[in-house]
C-alpha cells in the first residue's frame, strides 16, 4: 500500500459510547471511594480514601467535561445538562442518568464537527483535543490537590 492510499481517518468513539464509559467509570470510582471511607472510619486505613479519592476526583472532572461536551454536541436543554452534571454528586446516579438520556434518544447520532467554534475544532482534531482536555483536567486536579480538602479552604485564604 502506498503512502497516498493509506486511510488516515481517526475512528471516533460515538457520543453514546463515550458517555457510557465515563458514567460507568464515575460510578465505579464512587464505589471505591465509599469503600475507602468505610475503611478509614472503621480505623483500618486511610489509604483507601487517599487513592480512591484522587482517582474519583480525576474521573469526576472527566465526567463533567464529557457531560458538557456531549450536551453541547447533542443540543441538550440546559435543565438536562444541569441534571447530568448534578448526577455526578450523588453516588451511582451517573449510570441511571446515562440510561435515561439514552432511552430518550438524547445520545443518538454522531459528533457534529461543523462550525468554527471550539467543539468543531476538537472534533476535526481529536488527538489534539484529547491532549488539551487531559492538560486542563490535570491542571484543575493539581489546583484542587494544592488547595487540599474543602474543609480547609476557608483557613487557607483567611
Amino acid at each position: 500500500m502506498s503512502e497516498t492510499s493509506r486511510d488516515t481517518r481517526v475512528t471516533r468513539v460515538p457520543p453514546r459510547q463515550l458517555y457510557r464509559w465515563v458514567a460507568t467509570a464515575e460510578m465505579i470510582t464512587w464505589t471505591l471511594l465509599l469503600i475507602g471511607m468505610v475503611l478509614k472510619y472503621t480505623g483500618v486505613t486511610e489509604w483507601g480514601v487517599r487513592i480512591a479519592g484522587s482517582v474519583h476526583g480525576f474521573v469526576f472532572l472527566c465526567y463533567v467535561a464529557s457531560t458538557v461536551f456531549v450536551a453541547a454536541n447533542q443540543r441538550w436543554r440546559p435543565a438536562i445538562t444541569l441534571f447530568g452534571l448534578g448526577s455526578a454528586i450523588v453516588p451511582w446516579l451517573t449510570w441511571p442518568f446515562d440510561r435515561w438520556v439514552d432511552r430518550r434518544g438524547l445520545l443518538d447520532g454522531d459528533w457534529h464537527a461543523e462550525g468554527a467554534g471550539l467543539r468543531g475544532w476538537m472534533l476535526r482534531n481529536p488527538l489534539a483535543a484529547i491532549g488539551l482536555a487531559l492538560v486542563v483536567v490535570v491542571a484543575v486536579m493539581s489546583a484542587l490537590l494544592w488547595l487540599g480538602p474543602p474543609t480547609g479552604w476557608a483557613t487557607r485564604f483567611a
